[in-house]
């Protein structure tokens, strides 16, 4: 894999930012951690019917696709 590092352009529900210059490694190493915890909050939600962990699964998959996007555009930056 291509070593890069994140654009720092692309923003999650106006609120947050990916930030600028973090390693590839790195995010790749939050993403997983925050799909993760999507899993869980989904799956909670559904066993549960539980509507506070299917809008935070909500929010943190607007983060997880913030960052992918935002490395994509590091890697296409770095090409």
């Amino acid at each position: 894999m291509s070593r890069g590092h994140t654009a720092g352009r692309t923003t999650c529900l106006d609120l947050f930012k990916v930030e600028p210059g973090v390693s590839f490694e790195d995010a790749f190493s939050e993403l997983s951690v925050l799909l993760g915890c999507i899993r869980h909050l989904t799956c909670e939600a559904e066993m549960e019917r539980d509507l506070l962990a299917g809008s935070s699964a909500r929010i943190l998959s607007a983060m997880a696709k913030a960052l992918i996007d935002d490395m994509e555009v590091g890697l296409n930056r770095s090409q």
